[in-house]
């Protein structure tokens, strides 16, 4: 979108918040950058140059707003609804994995060479894997800068800098301000709780969070989560360590309070909590799709914004929905709390009743499949499964290709399209996938006078594309019973 001078200076000159993040406004007189919401007058349009992403304004030599602080602008809804090579590598990057494994990690992850990635990611954002990941460093610290009472050399490694020299001159250039100085500027009404993150997580308007927060609760696994005190709450398996968050859905925000066992998961656990609650997502782009159909556009109207409700751990979530299989919400969060309570690892909670971490794969492989409580064919689907995602031959994350791993989910032995195509929406994050087969699907079509059978739904659904697993959360709040399990 940033090639497009004129609609981006309309945005900017009309203060359109809907934009933050789609693209950055560098002003080419003060040398700082903005969102297009920034509060500030507007400059003037020969004044202004856009970029596509918050750290191509930190190579051109643009300082960040300390008005509008871009840093914290949501994600851009690209990255969630494309999954070609770039959309995959900045999930990746946002999930830290620059930081832990350098871009020759990245490019394994992704079956592709460093240059080829460095090339993509320059033509297409303006900055290299490098680039971008050193800015989410830096918005990492400005959070633990002002959230904690840490010391700056703590912070620093906490944040992924090799070196205190190196934080300390990245976040002098980035928010024309020492780490000192950000300091000072914190209210000084913050409290500070030790070991515990509270911060603020921004969403595009219009959120709904009825069946966000409702489908997590109702779905919810003892001992891993709970809906406690208007948050939902649960453990957090992370690449160097744990963590508990606790997310409390606000009127322009949603409230996030994290513990962590290492600081270093920080930027990680941020990026699953948003991708769990699909915060970046453009709310308006997709209902304004869906209100095109007459059937669905009161369904819209009613309640505007729904978000399709995501995951924090792909395999747990592939393990969670073949347990899902052919019984109901409650059973299905029997047998989970089963596997946890006697695979799972401990986890302390003295505010609430989180008691362990969702077993791992590997920890799941090893079960004896004759002590697991179902059918002799979803035993097997389940072993197959675990056994195939603990030695690799199977892998369910963010850079995952959807329709490479449709295929091989189909191929495992009990996993039909209903079970695929839930992992797609739910796991994969795929936006276009759809549940024809779902009796809570058909009851709310066949109410409102839509197709019933499969095939006939599938065929008008493709006037919902590219955005029917939003239509599918629109469907299911029609039903009185919206949460089904059904064969595979």
């Amino acid at each position: 979108m940033h090639t497009d001078t004129e609609r981006c200076v309309r945005a900017v000159q009309s203060k359109d918040a809907r934009f933050d993040g789609w693209f950055f406004t560098a002003v080419l007189t003060t040398r700082i950058y903005c969102r297009p919401s920034c509060p500030v007058v507007p400059p003037k349009p020969e004044n202004m140059t856009f970029y596509p992403s918050a750290a191509a304004c930190q190579q051109a030599g643009f300082r960040a707003c300390k008005r509008c602080r871009p840093d914290t602008s949501p994600g851009s809804p690209e990255w969630n609804q494309r999954a070609d090579l770039v959309a995959r590598a900045m999930r990746l990057i946002a999930d830290g994995t620059v930081d832990r494994e350098g871009v020759p990690g990245l490019a394994a992850r992704l079956g592709y060479s460093t240059r080829q990635i460095e090339r993509q990611l320059l033509a297409e954002l303006g900055a290299g894997p490098l680039a971008l990941a050193r800015a989410q460093r830096a918005q990492t610290a400005r959070l633990l800068i002002e959230t904690t009472a840490l010391p700056m050399a703590e912070i620093a490694f906490a944040a992924g800098f090799s070196s205190i020299r190196t934080f300390n001159d990245t976040v002098r250039e980035v928010f024309a301000l020492s780490p000192s100085e950000l300091r000072n500027r914190r209210p000084k009404s913050t409290v500070l709780t030790p070991g515990t993150l509270t911060l603020r997580l921004p969403f595009r308007a219009p959120l709904n969070p009825d069946n966000l927060f409702g489908h997590l609760a109702a779905t919810a696994v003892p001992g891993v989560e709970e809906w406690r005190d208007g948050a939902y709450r649960r453990t957090l398996r992370l690449p160097y360590g744990h963590g508990i968050v606790a997310l409390t859905p606000k009127s322009d925000h949603i409230a996030c309070r994290l513990t962590l066992s290492d600081l270093r998961d920080l930027p990680v656990a941020i990026s699953r909590c948003r991708r769990m609650l699909d915060l970046d997502a453009d709310p308006v782009a997709v209902d304004d799709q869906l209100r095109t159909d007459p059937v669905l556009a009161p369904l819209v109207d009613k309640a505007p914004g729904r978000r399709v409700p995501r995951t924090v751990d792909e395999a747990e979530f592939a393990v969670r929905a073949v347990l899902g299989q052919q019984v109901s919400t409650a059973a299905a969060r029997t047998h989970a709390a089963r596997l946890v309570i006697a695979h799972g690892e401990p986890v302390d909670d003295p505010e609430g009743g989180l008691t362990h971490l969702f077993p791992s794969s590997d920890a799941l492989a090893a079960v004896a499949p004759e002590s697991l409580a179902m059918p002799l064919t979803r035993r097997t689907t389940f072993t197959t499964l675990v056994t195939q995602l603990a030695d690799r031959t199977l892998h369910l994350g963010v850079e995952s290709d959807w329709a490479e791993t449709r295929t091989r989910l189909l191929s495992l032995p009990g996993f039909g399209p209903w079970t695929v195509d839930v992992i797609a929406m739910r796991a994969l994050g795929d936006p276009d996938a759809f549940l024809p087969t779902d009796l809570g699907i058909r009851r709310a079509a066949q109410e409102l006078g839509l197709p019933s059978t499969p095939a006939a739904l599938t065929a008008r659904a493709a006037a919902w594309r590219p955005w029917r697993a939003y239509a599918v959360q629109y469907l299911w709040a029609t039903d009185s019973h919206p949460i089904n399990f059904l064969p595979v």
